[in-house]
Order: C-alpha cells, then structure tokens, then sequence
C-alpha cells in the first residue's frame, strides 16, 4: 500500500493545481509525475503475479518502447514529408522531420557506441538518452494535458468570445485555419445566444506587413457575410502577437465590463498554450479549442512544446546543461 503513496500525493497536488487554475504547465508535470508514479508501483505488484504473467509483462516492456519507437520515427518522417509538400519548406514545417531524424540519430549514437565497445561513446549515447528522455517527459505531459485541457467546455454564460487572428490568405481572405476557429466562436456564440443572453464577439488581429487589411475586419467580414449579427462584433485591429491578442481584448472587455467573462478561441493544437498566456495576461476566462487538420497537428504540437519550453528556458535548459556536463566529465574521466 505504501508503494502507491507517492503516486497519491502527486495526484492530490495536480487536483489542488487544477482547482487553483487549469492554466498552469505545472498541472501537466504533476500529472505526468503521478502517472509515472503509479506505472512504477503497479511494477512492484507484479511480485505477486503468477510466473507467466510477469514474463508477458516483460516482453512488453521490452518490446512496446522499441517498437512505438519504430512507429513514432515513421509518424515523424511521413508527417514531415506531407507538411512539406501542403505546407511549404518553412522551417515551422519541417518540426516533424526533425525531430524523425533526430531520433534516428541518436539511435545511431547507440549502435554506435554498442559496436564499438567505445566507454566514452557509450557515455555519449546515454548522456544524449537522458537529454532526450527529459524533453520527452515533458512533451508526453505537454501532450496529455493539453489534449484533457481540450476537453473543457464552457459552462457558464460569457460576456465575450474572443477569435484569435492566425493571418491571411493573399493578405485579405480569410484561411481554412482562421475560419475553423470563426465557425468555433460562433457556435459559442449561438449556444448562448439561444439562452437569450448573446455575449460580444470580438475578432482580434492587427494587419502583418504582407496584409491589405487587419486580420480582424477580414474576420468580422466573414462572420457577416455569413449572416452573423455585425452589431455583436467587436474588432481589435492592433495586435500581432498572441500576447497582445489577449492583452488588448483584455482592454475592450474591461472597459466594457470590468467583471466580464470570456472564452478565447483557437486551434486546438494552440489552445493550452493561448490558455498559458491568458493567465499570464490576468485574461479571465479559458480557451476553448477548433478543430485541425490532421496532417498539420503533430507539427504544430511540436511548435507549440517547443514555445512553453523556450518560456521556461531557464531550468530547462539548466537541467538539460546538468545532464550533459554530467556526461562530459564521466567521459573525460582519467583512466576510463
């Protein structure tokens, strides 16, 4: 009993989290920490198990990593090839490619180190291992929070729908991406408007340097074209970056109404990020997800983990710096 202790405890603390406010990265470490936990205490009951139970156990856990592993490089690759003949050779597009052959790489790094019988490759290899198994811990939590994140459905009324601008096609029409998440804020909007309590919509997007006008008024004139009420459109034309997407809605609403509510709405593979934001920002409300096309998520999620790494650079790249220099001085010990 005592075994699945810690793995409560961790639990409790991701509930207090979530209680506190589901827009913490936190809440997806504790709960990938308590997961774990659990894994490594249900191994332990195992003891107890007839014979053949365990060694079936043991085949998969052998065989499951190598050959998800297999698949995931596969995925990667695939999806890789398939962002960059949709997508373009943007750098944002080839995330998926990369990381397929960075995996590959260090596979090699492995095999390598297995054939050569080399110490210091050997160090090497399994320095890289545990570099790499840290950033995907926290990816694999970065993936399952954001996909219960994701599951969250406004419940209560709302003052205001925020649409977040995601840029322009020939610099005035509005594209599949950006029209997903207009279609999500109106169904938000109509939902509550049927309860008779319509709330604002408010389009929010400035105009980029290659655009014939603000995202948002392309957005609003979407909306309207498709028989959407222009009097419950709100338009913030200034922003360029998320952070001053919800930055300026923020002003609109508060002046509007100080104690208003809202729901933020975006791509689904943005949504737990623009919710780490909107806390950030004192934005009061959660983000609500639209659907993506298939080919474009894995990409995208990387994108996303790869911003709310880079926003905790410090302990994670200090952490990561601690693992390598650990493997440094193993491998350059004397006599070894």
């Amino acid at each position: 009993m005592f075994a699945y202790a810690p793995a409560a405890l961790f639990f409790l603390l991701f509930g207090i989290g979530v209680l506190r406010d589901r827009r913490q990265f936190s809440n997806a470490v504790l709960l990938g920490i308590a997961v774990s936990l659990l894994s490594l205490a249900l191994l332990t009951e195992l003891r107890k198990a007839p014979t053949l139970v365990v060694e079936l156990v043991a085949v998969a856990i052998f065989l499951l990593p190598t050959v998800g592993t297999v698949a995931l490089v596969w995925f990667l690759l695939a999806n890789g090839v398939t962002m960059i003949r949709k997508e373009g050779r943007r750098p944002a597009n080839l995330l998926s490619l990369l990381a397929g052959l960075g995996i590959i790489g260090v596979i090699m790094l492995l095999l390598a180190a297995l054939a050569t019988g080399s110490f210091r490759l050997g160090v090497l290899a399994g320095t890289a291992v545990l570099v790499v198994g840290y950033v995907s811990f926290l990816f694999v939590c970065f993936v399952g929070y954001a996909f219960l994140y994701g599951r969250h459905r406004p419940r209560r009324d709302v003052d205001f729908v925020v649409v977040l601008g995601s840029g322009l096609i020939g610099g005035e029409r509005v594209p599949p991406l950006l029209a997903s998440r207009l279609d999500r804020g109106r169904e938000v909007y109509e939902k509550q408007a049927a309860r008779g309590n319509p709330p604002v919509l408010i389009t929010s997007g400035g105009q980029g340097p290659d655009e014939k006008l603000p995202e948002s008024h392309a957005m609003a004139d979407y909306l309207v074209e498709r028989g959407f009420p222009a009097e419950h459109i709100e338009r913030e034309d200034r922003s360029r970056t998320t952070e001053e997407n919800l930055l300026l809605s923020k002003a609109i609403m508060v002046q509007a109404k100080p104690d208003y509510r809202c729901v933020v709405v975006t791509n689904n593979f943005h949504a737990f990020r623009a919710a780490l934001t909107a806390r950030k920002t004192g934005v009061n409300g959660h983000v609500f997800g639209s659907p993506t096309a298939r080919y474009y998520w894995p990409s995208a999620t990387i994108r996303e983990f790869a911003a709310i790494f880079l926003s905790h650079k410090l302990i994670n790249f200090g952490i990561c710096g601690l693992l390598a220099l650990a493997g440094l001085l193993a491998a350059l010990a004397p006599g070894l």
